[in-house]
């Protein structure tokens, strides 16, 4: 690989709590604070340890990368509440070595056919509930498990969901970060009678350290582990659900539940520079990280150098393009067309690239007119197998601890998705009962001569520019897998305006350059949630060698399988 010029050239943007002046060859300095994990055998990459370390078990045992996916996000569930579980929604990209092929999983919710713009209307609302029993849409995830499990896994869910159910009997010590996430949810835990005695023991939440129980949780993994997801949609889980949407004024059915169903998708893609990237169709936010790739691609930012104030500025003015015309044109496309080819056509990118000053941040970015052709808390994990099968996957409750609700007996959080529709008639995203709700979370892949990633950066709307970003990274600036996860990111979570928010490590004469264009530039932290953690898994099938990142910004860790002593 090449020489990165922004370390070795010792340029005035050098990242100053990253970078040091290094001679080529002094091998102990780096622009990374962790190693890759290496291994023949596979990898497992999540946002806390107990998850990695299950689901590396898995494959040890003779379980496929989907198989480990699963059993670590069920252990997610447990151990991260806030961010995930059996509450939320699923996406998934798998790569099949032995067929080749790349297939997508949508299991997100839909809102419930009595939840319309109308009841809403009528009950006084003149925009959607962000919480509450009517920001709830049906959770799409234990669906997603058994679609993962029956198409792609050798495990039994009965298998899969056994650490998960120990750890949630048993307890477990509450990690770092995820103790500050708990804290921060105490309040909206408190406002619902069964939240809180699920999650706040004691009436507070747990503190770093202290072991956390949750048998209702087990109760409900043990019943989905037994009769697989129908215990969830129209068994023992699904009478609580619905008991639940009663108490509250919800408008449930038992349909509702029953007749949901996974949908397998053909990814969408774009090429950047040789690489062609993946990511899930709409109704997901995915296709803007493509969009903004096509927008950045006419740029030379390698030439500019990671971190300079042309290529920033370029990025963020392609990231206000490409969400314009995300919040335009994306709905669920099972009620409408999605001008999917004409957003991803090059010759559009083009077009649309010429609206970027390379002198001034725009204040405003209105949508474009693709042709019409054929064609805030989250988890993320990705698993890769000996065999080189691949899993990206992402599981969400939306915000922290999402609708605030918890089911009576249950132990999980139940999400908040259905806030993300608009109630604007004739919008794309435009509430409809069984209808799906523009979706935040969003799965990458990508490859190149055989070699294949599978990579995902959580946090809301910050995560299709945040996907460009590590695109980037790995293309433009020929960082490593770890060195693109930790490498300081922007973000800027509105539509329109010039703010934009960069972590600390961006150096102050880079900040200040791009305030001189017109950005409305916020610090944060060197490590900033805001940004986004990630986790990545590559393999390289030259060589049968598989690699394993985990963003420093989260409690995680890449966990390779352990070594068979048989």
């Amino acid at each position: 690989m090449k020489a990165h010029r922004f370390v070795f050239d010792c340029r005035p943007i050098l990242l100053m709590s990253m970078l040091t002046c290094v001679v080529p060859g002094s091998g102990a300095d780096r622009v990374q604070g962790r190693s890759m994990v290496l291994s023949r055998q596979g990898i497992v990459a999540a946002e806390h340890p107990l998850a990695a370390q299950a689901g590396a078990h898995v494959l040890a045992e003779g379980g496929t990368a989907v198989d480990a996916a699963i059993a670590a996000n069920a252990v997610m569930g447990v151990v991260a509440p806030m961010t995930c579980g059996m509450g939320g929604d699923l996406f998934a990209l798998v790569y099949d070595a032995a067929s080749g092929t790349l297939q997508g999983l949508n299991s997100s919710g839909w809102a419930p056919a009595g939840l319309t713009r109308d009841f809403l209307t009528a009950k006084g609302f003149g925009d959607m509930p962000q919480r509450g029993i009517h920001s709830v849409t049906i959770p799409g995830c234990v669906a997603g498990w058994e679609a993962l499990q029956r198409r792609f896994g050798r495990k039994s869910l009965r298998e899969l969901l056994g650490p998960a159910i120990r750890l949630a009997a048993d307890g477990f010590p509450v990690s770092e970060i995820v103790a500050g996430y708990w804290a921060s949810g105490a309040g909206l835990m408190s406002g619902d009678p069964v939240a809180a005695r699920t999650f706040l023991p004691g009436g507070k939440a747990p503190s770093r350290g202290e072991i956390f129980r949750n048998p209702d949780l087990a109760w409900s993994l043990r019943w989905v582990a037994e009769e697989g997801c129908r215990a969830f949609y129209e068994g023992a889980v699904a009478e609580r659900l619905l008991a639940c949407s009663a108490a509250q004024g919800g408008v449930w059915t038992a349909e509702d539940l029953s007749l949901f169903r996974p949908e397998w998708v053909t990814p969408i893609s774009t090429t950047y520079r040789g690489w062609t990237v993946y990511e899930i169709p709409p109704q997901g936010q995915g296709i803007a990280a493509l969009l903004m790739l096509n927008l950045m691609e006419p740029f030379p930012l390698a030439d500019w150098g990671f971190g300079s104030v042309d290529a920033l500025h370029t990025m963020i003015e392609a990231k206000k393009l490409a969400y314009a015309d995300l919040r335009r044109y994306v709905g669920d496309l099972r009620f409408g067309p999605v001008p999917v080819a004409g957003m991803l056509a090059k010759d559009y990118a083009r077009e649309r690239a010429r609206l970027i000053d390379p002198e001034r941040a725009g204040a405003e970015a209105a949508p474009g007119e693709p042709a019409l052709r054929g064609g805030t808390d989250t988890t993320y994990l990705c698993a890769v197998d000996a065999r080189g099968n691949m899993v990206s996957f992402i599981q969400s409750n939306y915000a922290g601890f999402g609708s605030g609700l918890v089911a009576e007996g249950t132990g999980f959080g139940l999400q908040n998705r259905g806030g993300l529709f608009t109630l604007e008639a004739g919008h794309p995203n435009a509430l409809a009962g069984r209808k799906r709700p523009l979706h935040t979370i969003i799965p990458g892949f990508m490859e190149k001569d055989g070699v294949r990633i599978a990579f995902g950066i959580m946090g809301g709307w910050n995560q299709a520019q945040a996907h460009a970003q590590f695109v980037a990274n790995l293309v433009d600036f020929d960082l490593n897998l770890q060195a693109s996860l930790e490498a300081p990111r922007f973000t800027k979570m509105s539509f329109d305006g010039t703010d934009v928010e960069l972590e600390a490590r961006f150096p102050a004469e880079v900040r200040e350059g791009l305030k001189s264009r017109g950005h409305e530039v916020r610090t944060g932290p060197s490590f900033s949630q805001n940004v986004g953690g990630g986790q990545a898994v590559m393999r390289d099938f030259a060589k049968g060698i598989n690699y394993g990142a985990s963003d420093p910004r989260k409690d995680g860790a890449a966990i390779p399988e352990p070594v068979r002593l048989d």
